[in-house]
């Protein structure tokens, strides 16, 4: 029988892998590897090495070749490592095959994700959205990961379905896949009945990369208190709550962190959760202008929206983190007029690319929050104006 684990061995220290193909730079892989040590993190493990090799397009046996694995191995003998991380999906023959030459553990970007979002789930939807990903994922690597799946010990990566008889594995994945679909099916029913009993409200929500701070914006706007912490993917369930701005209601919607490379079936998975999104009026696209790669962060949202048939609406861009932006781009010799100058720059420039439509804040300071709850109010006065004309009193 297939059994799901949800155990997690406390920091379990594991080495990260990245290829360095033709068309990517070794900073750029070295980024993608720090935020799959961010991903480590949450998922409760500790990185203690890194390793990239420069290779066209990835080892179709071993991810990487065979004098590269050999190194891993060497390292990793007598040092307590238990998992090696791929920052690029692996199939289920590549999974026997490291692990074969490793002895340890070996998971994708894919898996981890999949992993966080397993402890993160906390309502029957979220579990239930997260296993049919995982089952997903699992479905085409099942005989090459048949070793692999023999020896599940526990711990990051293996927070899915467990060991079984491989004739049987397929009938009982894809019957377990059905079954899913048949529950979130029903959920999704549910969710949209709810949504429409919400009356004529305009609807805003908040999107934007994972660990950008929206939570802590929507606990602003809203005076609610949402979960909000330094991890990757700290919401994983849509909160909503009608937030009233002088006297002008509205529906404002927090929603799960957008990030590179995210699993194709956790974001089929989440459709009914990210429904929120589309259903949306108004977007408010929040950013860590703080991080060195927002521009990118802010391109991976875009194509999301894009893919999730959501990018014809109004967006506010809020540039958030201006605390951290300032502390990292300012040295304390700096003149004042020098800060002034490079600060007027940077809002300029966004101004210009985004229509106007552009907040510099900082969320943990509560810097420029008043400007923002103006802008906001504006942009859902003028959405009432358009949708429901014949509310007045929202109007004003």
């Amino acid at each position: 029988m297939i059994e799901k684990k949800n155990t997690i061995a406390n920091e379990e220290r594991a080495v990260l892998v990245g290829v360095i193909q033709k068309d990517q730079t070794e900073q750029q892989v070295q980024e993608y590897l720090d935020e799959l040590a961010f991903l480590a993190e949450t998922a409760g493990a500790v990185t203690v090495k890194r390793f990239t090799q420069k290779l066209d397009h990835p080892h179709s046996r071993t991810f990487v070749g065979k004098g590269k694995l050999e190194e891993i191995k060497n390292y990793i003998q007598g040092k307590d490592i238990r998992i090696a991380i791929f920052d690029d999906e692996l199939s289920g023959a590549q999974i026997n095959n490291i692990e074969k030459e490793l002895d340890v553990k070996a998971i994708d970007r894919s898996d981890l994700i999949l992993d966080i979002f397993a402890r993160r789930a906390k309502t029957a939807q979220a579990k239930a959205q997260v296993e049919l990903a995982q089952y997903q994922y699992i479905l085409p690597r099942l005989r090459g990961m048949w070793k692999h799946l023999e020896r599940l010990g526990g711990g990051i990566g293996t927070r899915g379905p467990g060991e079984s008889e491989i004739e049987t594995d397929r009938r009982i994945v894809r019957d377990k896949i059905s079954l899913l679909r048949k529950r979130l099916a029903e959920i999704d029913k549910q969710a949209f009945t709810q949504r429409k009993d919400r009356g004529e409200f305009i609807r805003v929500a908040l999107v934007g990369y994972t660990n950008v701070g929206k939570s802590t914006i929507m606990n602003l706007l809203s005076k609610r208190d949402v979960f909000a912490e330094n991890k990757l993917f700290a919401t994983l369930d849509t909160t909503t709550s009608k937030v009233v701005f002088e006297n002008t209601p509205f529906l404002l919607s927090d929603t799960v962190g957008f990030i590179r490379k995210l699993p194709h079936h956790l974001v089929e998975s989440f459709k009914s959760t990210l429904d929120e999104v589309r259903e949306a009026d108004i977007l408010l696209h929040v950013v860590d202008i703080s991080h060195p790669n927002y521009e990118e962060q802010m391109g991976v949202v875009d194509k999301t929206l894009q893919e999730m048939k959501a990018y014809d609406k109004p967006v506010l861009t809020i540039f958030n983190k201006m605390d951290l932006y300032e502390k990292q781009t300012f040295d304390e010799w700096l003149e004042e007029s020098t800060k002034q100058e490079i600060l007027n720059d940077l809002r300029e420039r966004w101004e210009h690319e985004t229509g106007g439509n552009a907040v510099f804040v900082s969320a943990i300071e509560k810097r420029n929050i008043d400007i923002l709850r103006n802008t906001i109010l504006e942009k859902v006065r003028q959405m009432y104006k358009v949708r429901y004309p014949y509310k007045t009193e929202f109007l004003y």
